[in-house]
């Protein structure tokens, strides 16, 4: 007798109440789905923010379908190149060979010679053994008008050392070498989108007098350049606190990490460490903070007792966002997510005392290959970030990854806009998750 497979069926492991779930994480490690709702940015978007530069990936070509589709979508096929790995070449000995003679003839056919160059080897070079600083200094010794950054398409460090994610944030700033510091200019570092203007971080920076320098702002390559004169880096992504460590480290510069979070005690932390960095008075916060309360409330009336569902790529925070949520009456059901950052283990404890059926669910478990569009709820479902839209099969989200540029108190009454938005106005789902980079033709 033939039966039917789906995720109805049976959840387990799959799927877990808060309440009896393990930290940091909740699902055990096996074989992964990979659900076609792609709204993070690849290690491609990541390298495309650095202006006048063009990048070569040298992998096999299955990888290549993934890395080339991302420019394409990005309308940015101009911008990259690559060269072809087979199974001969891990016999007989052209390997390094050709990627230092494909890489200086794709530079000598390009219209315009690039600032900088970010060559990406693929995990297999590493599995081989090649030697990609001898590959470099050859490169450089040919083009010392270019900036050669070595880069990484390595799936296989998913889970110890840094992620590629991580690795490609760092390399972003890979050509900043030591030179006088500006002691009135400050960085935004590891961003993939502007940070909010609105929002109390970079107002504060604004009001100290000092000049704001973000990559995501930099349109040449010498303003880009000009970000490694700058005397302060500030974080707040995790997957970017190591960018401002290597700085710090490199350069001499003082790295800050200022962690986004949904914790009012805990922005306002943030928010008094950048002021002593500063050398400013702080601020009374006892608006914004109403501010945002009354537009939680105002998210609240208009949402009801809709379910919202939330999802690890729309914030790193989705357990403390979930807790913030739950603490002004909303109904969250569910959040989407495979592990958790030791930051949200204090959001994590109070959460599962507050709501202990909340369900934490994996993403990349096998069974969710049949658990997607809408087979969780009967109703519809407010989804924050582009996984929860396509697990719960709703038109109702809230489309931003990694925080989406709100910071603060002021981040959270615009989030809470973005909710009353996304309730109020239905989205074709479809056409949105379809993109691997959010906004892929506006992200250059």
């Amino acid at each position: 007798m033939l039966k039917r497979l789906n995720g109805q069926d049976d959840m387990t492991g799959a799927e877990v109440a808060i309440r009896d779930a393990a930290f940091p994480v909740p699902f055990v490690s096996g074989l992964e789905y990979n659900a076609p709702a792609r709204g993070p940015w690849n290690i491609v978007h990541t390298g495309m923010l650095i202006p006048e530069s063009h990048q070569v990936f040298a992998c096999a070509q299955g990888c290549l379908r993934g890395v080339i589709l991302t420019a394409a979508e990005m309308i940015a096929m101009d911008r990259m190149s690559w060269i072809s790995v087979d199974q001969n070449d891990l016999f007989d000995g052209s390997l390094e060979r050709n990627i230092v003679d494909g890489t200086a003839e794709i530079i000598r056919k390009l219209p315009k010679k690039p600032r900088a160059l970010l060559l990406f080897i693929s995990c297999v070079h590493l599995f081989a053994g090649c030697d990609f600083e001898v590959m470099l200094n050859e490169l450089r010794a040919m083009f010392p008008d270019i900036d050669f950054i070595d880069c990484y398409m390595n799936p296989t460090m998913r889970k110890s050392g840094l992620t590629p994610d991580q690795l490609m944030r760092r390399q972003l700033y890979a050509p900043f070498m030591p030179c006088p510091a500006d002691k009135n200019a400050v960085n935004l570092i590891g961003n993939d989108r502007p940070t909010d203007e609105s929002s109390e971080l970079v107002q504060l920076i604004r009001n100290a007098g000092r000049e704001l320098r973000d990559i995501t702002l930099c349109k040449t390559y010498d303003e880009y350049m000009r970000m490694a004169k700058s005397a302060l880096n500030i974080t707040y992504l995790p997957t970017a606190a190591a960018s401002g460590d290597a700085l710090e480290k490199r350069l001499g510069r003082k790295h800050l990490y200022l962690p986004l979070s949904y914790d009012f005690n805990e922005i306002e932390r943030n928010l008094a460490r950048l002021t002593e960095t500063l050398g400013i008075d702080a601020p009374d916060w006892t608006g914004a903070k109403r501010n945002a309360v009354r537009m939680l409330e105002q998210a609240k009336e208009v949402i009801g007792d809709t379910p919202v569902e939330i999802d690890y790529t729309a914030t790193p925070r989705p357990v403390g966002l979930a807790l913030l949520l739950a603490e002004h009456g909303f109904r969250v059901t569910r959040v989407y997510t495979d592990t958790m950052i030791e930051e949200e283990r204090p959001a994590f404890e109070r959460l599962r005392a507050l709501a202990p059926d909340l369900l934490l669910t994996a993403t990349v478990n096998v069974k969710m290959r049949f658990a997607g569009k809408g087979v969780h709820e009967s109703g519809d479902v407010l989804a924050i970030g582009q996984k929860a839209a396509y697990f719960s099969g709703t038109k109702h989200f809230v489309n931003i990854v990694s925080g989406g540029g709100m910071y603060g108190f002021d981040g959270v009454a615009r989030l809470a806009r973005r909710m009353i938005d996304a309730a109020t106005h239905e989205q074709d789902t479809e056409v949105v998750i379809q993109h691997k980079g959010l906004g892929c033709r506006s992200c250059l």
